[in-house]
C-alpha cells in the first residue's frame, strides 16, 4: 500500500479513536485525547492552574461530567448524554432538580432547520446549564408535564491542559502547526487536523530536517493566548506555519492567507495548490476563525495561515452532530496529507543557486542534460526547467521564486536544480 494512502487510513483510525471523547477547552477529556496523541508521538503535556493570567484572560475553573440526562414524568430519559456527548450544553454547572417544560424549555437548543441533527454549543465564560436536542425529539415532548433534570458535573479550580512537540533542525527558523483539541465528537472541525497534525509530525520525527518545527495541540483560542503568554521568547523564531481544520471533508481545499498575505507560507502553500492541479480557493485573512487571529494579533503578528478543506462556518454540519465520521473520509484526508507534506518538501528543499557559468548559456547537451533545439519531445519540460533555473540562479531568487514565475511545478525545478548542481554548473548558497 502506497505510504501516503496507508497513513490516511491510520489518520482515519485515530479520528475514530478520539470521535466518542467529551472534550472541552479544559478537564480530562482533554488529557485523554493527549495521552492518546502520546502513543503516536512524544508530545510533551503541560498544564496552566486555573486563575492564571494569561493577557486580558484568566485561566478557568476546569470543567468535568460524568452523566447528565432528562427524564419525563413516567422515568425516561427523553435526552441522554451517554447517547451522544452533544446533548449536554458544553461547561454546564452541574444541576439536578425538577421542572416544568416552560422552565426546561429555557434551556433547550436545537435546530429547526435540520431537525434530525443535535446542535453543538458552549457557556464557557458564563455559568449555565442547557441540553441540545434533535429538534424532532423536542416537538415530542410534553408540554404540560415536569421533569427531571440531572447534570452530574464538577466546575472547580484545576488546569487547562495543552500538548507540543519541538522538532529541532540545522536551522533555529521554526515553523508552527497549530490545531485545537476542545471540540468532543465533532470530525472535520478539530479532529481532522488533530489526527492529520499527530501524522505529519510522525514523518517529520524520522527526517533530517532544515528548520525547526512546532507543533501544538491545544484548546481553541484559551489555549493559543495562554501559549502565547508563556512563550514569548520563542515567538522571534517563528517564520510562518499553519493552523489545520477541517481537513477531511469532499469540498475542495481552501488557503486562508496570513495577515502578511505574502510570507513565505503563503507562496509554499498556494504553489502546493496551484501544483496539485486540482480546483481550490484562497481567502483572504479576516480576524476571525480559528488560533491564526491569536498568533497574527498586534502583538505579535505571526504569519499563521490555514489550510483547510471548506471552511468553517460554511459547511451545513458545522457544529452539529452530522459532523461525524460519515462526513468525512480517508481519500480526503489523503488528498490533505499529500498537501501538508508537500508543504513541508518545499520549506525544506527551497533554496538560492548560483549560476557558475553566468555568461550565456552553458553547452548543457555535451553534459547530457539537453536535446537538439527547436525539438518538441515530451521530456522538453524538464529542458525548460533546466534554462529557467540556470537563467535565475543568480544568487537572488530562490527555487520557489522561479517555480511559481516559470509555473512548473516545484519538484521539477528543484529535479532541475539538483542535475545542474551533479554536472558543477550550480552552487548552492544556503
Amino acid at each position: 500500500m502506497d505510504n501516503k494512502k496507508q497513513s490516511s487510513q491510520e489518520i482515519y483510525r485515530l479520528i475514530k479513536k478520539l470521535y466518542p471523547i467529551c472534550r472541552s477547552i479544559t478537564g480530562n477529556g482533554v488529557r485523554q485525547t493527549l495521552a492518546i496523541i502520546q502513543k503516536h508521538i512524544p508530545i510533551t503535556v503541560q498544564e496552566v492552574p486555573s486563575g492564571t493570567a494569561v493577557f486580558d484572560w484568566n485561566i478557568p475553573k476546569e470543567w468535568n461530567i460524568k452523566d447528565a440526562y432528562v427524564k419525563n414524568a413516567g422515568g425516561e430519559k427523553v435526552i441522554d448524554f451517554n447517547k451522544s456527548n452533544l446533548h449536554v450544553l458544553n461547561y454546564s454547572v452541574p444541576v439536578h432538580k425538577k421542572v416544568s417544560f416552560s422552565e426546561l424549555k429555557r434551556h433547550l437548543y436545537t435546530l429547526p432547520n435540520h431537525p434530525d441533527w443535535i446542535p453543538y454549543l458552549t457557556s464557557y465564560y458564563k455559568e449555565d446549564w442547557g441540553f441540545c436536542l434533535r429538534h424532532r425529539d423536542f416537538l415530542q415532548l410534553n408540554r404540560q408535564g415536569r421533569y427531571e433534570v440531572v447534570i452530574d458535573s464538577v466546575l472547580e479550580p484545576g488546569a487547562l491542559t495543552y500538548g507540543e512537540l519541538y522538532l529541532p533542525g540545522r536551522k533555529k527558523d521554526e515553523f508552527l502547526f497549530s490545531c485545537y483539541v476542545c471540540h468532543p465528537s465533532l470530525c472535520n472541525d478539530n479532529l481532522s487536523g488533530v489526527a492529520l497534525l499527530t501524522f505529519l509530525a510522525k514523518a517529520l520525527i524520522s527526517l533530517k530536517r532544515t528548520y525547526s518545527y512546532r507543533f501544538l495541540f491545544i484548546p481553541e483560542t484559551i489555549g493559543a493566548i495562554a501559549w502565547l503568554s508563556r512563550n514569548e521568547a520563542t515567538i522571534v523564531n517563528i517564520k510562518g506555519g499553519l493552523v489545520a481544520t477541517c481537513v477531511g471533508d469532499s469540498g475542495n481545499s481552501t488557503y486562508k492567507k496570513t495577515k502578511n498575505g505574502n510570507a513565505i507560507i503563503d507562496q509554499v502553500a498556494q504553489k502546493v495548490l496551484a501544483d496539485a492541479g486540482s480546483q481550490y480557493t484562497v481567502i483572504d485573512f479576516m480576524p476571525y476563525g480559528s488560533d491564526e487571529r491569536q498568533f497574527s494579533s498586534p502583538g505579535f503578528n505571526l504569519s499563521i495561515g490555514s489550510l483547510m478543506r471548506t471552511p468553517y462556518g460554511r459547511f451545513a454540519q458545522y457544529h452539529a452532530s452530522a459532523d461525524d465520521l460519515n462526513f468525512i473520509g480517508p481519500e480526503y484526508l489523503a488528498d490533505s496529507w499529500r498537501k501538508y507534506l508537500d508543504i513541508i518538501f518545499i520549506l525544506e528543499n527551497n533554496a538560492k543557486y548560483l549560476n557558475l557559468s553566468p555568461k550565456g548559456e552553458p553547452q548543457l547537451g555535451k553534459k547530457g542534460l539537453y536535446g537538439s533545439l527547436g525539438s518538441c519531445r515530451s521530456d522538453t519540460a524538464m529542458e525548460f526547467a533546466l534554462l529557467w533555473v540556470l537563467n535565475f540562479s543568480d544568487g537572488q531568487h530562490s527555487l520557489l521564486d522561479i517555480a511559481v514565475r516559470s509555473q512548473l511545478p516545484f519538484k521539477q525545478i528543484r529535479q532541475a536544480a539538483d542535475l545542474l548542481l551533479e554536472k558543477s554548473l550550480l552552487k548552492r548558497l544556503n
